[in-house]
Order: structure tokens, then C-alpha cells, then sequence
């Protein structure tokens, strides 16, 4: 599922981010990427420690909190440490590549297993020219270029790439999720389910067809969920 969720930073939040990052101590970002990631990967990454990317991980984890739409489409059992990322000048570009299926938690050593790949967007993208999140899915190639604020989740499976920035600078977090249900369908169907249980309260108010049909998605994520 590939899902664009909107407004996890707010404006004020934006305009706060921007300010950290204009004073950041950039380094390069192949020193996080894989044996075969690092080959395609040209960009740069704020250190984990630095006080932009601990300010700026702290206000999207909230972010992330303040979403039942997130909350519905990933069902986060973990969340992998946020990081900062940018793209332009002479790093400008993420070749095809496949993320790591196991991180370790930079504090703590404990491992994710990357079920969804996440990145919320902090430039407009009159900003920027190029820097299309390219995701391969059943479907054919999806480009992806959102506004700021805005978070697109995808499957940790796809194969994906950035595309060159070719003026200004692409600026993002990036993270990803295991779920709860570790399958991808099942955290469709239950995505799905839940929503269309939202309009038809929205719509009809609550009843026994709802309340009937509640009961349904709780039980299959009872069965499907390891928590």
C-alpha cells in the first residue's frame, strides 16, 4: 500500500525545522546506506545526535502521534529512529535500491525489521527542481513529490530511488515502521476497513451494522497482529 498522509508537521513546525537546518552540519550520506545502497546513494544526512535532527526527529514522532490516519495504515509495533536527509548540488540523487529488511536502533541496539518506508516532506516543491520519490509497485513506477508537512508510506519491499535534484534542495525525514502486521495485504484489508467504518459513522451514525462490522475489524487484527 502505497499511501499519501497529510500535515504531520504543521506551519509552525515547518517554519521551526527550516530554521534548524540552515545552520546544519551536513555529512555525507552513504556512511548509514548498505553495501549495495551506498553504491547508488549520493545525499546528506544530519548526524543522529546533532540538535537540528534531535529537534526536528522530536516534532515528527509527535507528528506521527497526533494521526489516527497513520496510526490505521501502519499499525506501528516500532518506529525506527527518524533521520534528516537532503538532496542538491553535487549530492543530488538516490539510485534503484531496496532498504535494509533489519535496522538496529542507533540508542539501543534493538532491531526494526523495516516493513514500511516512510518520508515526510520539509521543502515545497516549488523549491526544488527533480528529487521524485520513485516507488516500483504492481502497478507500475509512482512518483512521488509532496508538500511539505506531507508523509508518503510505502512498502519496505519496494524498489525505489530519488531522482537527481537539479535546482535548489530536496529536504526530508525519512524512517520506517514494523508493524504490527507484518503482512502488507492484511494491513491493507484492515486500512480499507477502517476507513469506510469511519465514513458510515460519519455518515449514518453508529448502529449495529457498524457496530457488527467493528467487532469484524477488531478480530481480524487480533488475528493478525503480533504485538
Amino acid at each position: 500500500m502505497l499511501l499519501h498522509i497529510p500535515d504531520i508537521l504543521n506551519a509552525d513546525e515547518l517554519q521551526r525545522a527550516r530554521a534548524l537546518l540552515a545552520d546544519a552540519p551536513w555529512t555525507d550520506g552513504r556512511h548509514s546506506a548498505g553495501t549495495q545502497a551506498a553504491q547508488v546513494k549520493n545525499n546528506e544526512q544530519l548526524p543522529h545526535d546533532c540538535e537540528a535532527a534531535s529537534q526536528i526527529r522530536a516534532m515528527v514522532l509527535r507528528g506521527l502521534d497526533r494521526s489516527p490516519q497513520f496510526f490505521s495504515a501502519a499499525l506501528p509495533k516500532k518506529v525506527f529512529t527518524p533521520r534528516i536527509n537532503r538532496y542538491g548540488g553535487e549530492a543530488n540523487h538516490y539510485g534503484n535500491h531496496i532498504d535494509n529488511a533489519i535496522r538496529a536502533l542507533p540508542d539501543s541496539g534493538q532491531r526494526v525489521r523495516t516493513d514500511i518506508s516512510c518520508t515526510v516532506f520539509l521543502a515545497e516543491p516549488d523549491a526544488y527542481e527533480g528529487g521524485e520519490l520513485c516507488i516500483s509497485d504492481t502497478y507500475g513506477e509512482q512518483a512521488v513529490k509532496l508538500p511539505a508537512g506531507h508523509m508518503v508510506l510505502y512498502p519496505g519491499t519496494s524498489l525505489h530511488q530519488v531522482r537527481p535534484v537539479t535546482r535548489g534542495h530536496r529536504l526530508a525525514c525519512f524512517f520506517w515502521i514494523e508493524s504490527m502486521v507484518r503482512s502488507d495485504e492484511q494491513r491493507r484489508l484492515l486500512y480499507e476497513l477502517d476507513m469506510n467504518l469511519l465514513r458510515l459513522r460519519q455518515q449514518h451514525g453508529e448502529g449495529a451494522e457498524t457496530t457488527a462490522l467493528t467487532g469484524t475489524y477488531h478480530n481480524l487484527l487480533r488475528m493478525w497482529a503480533d504485538t
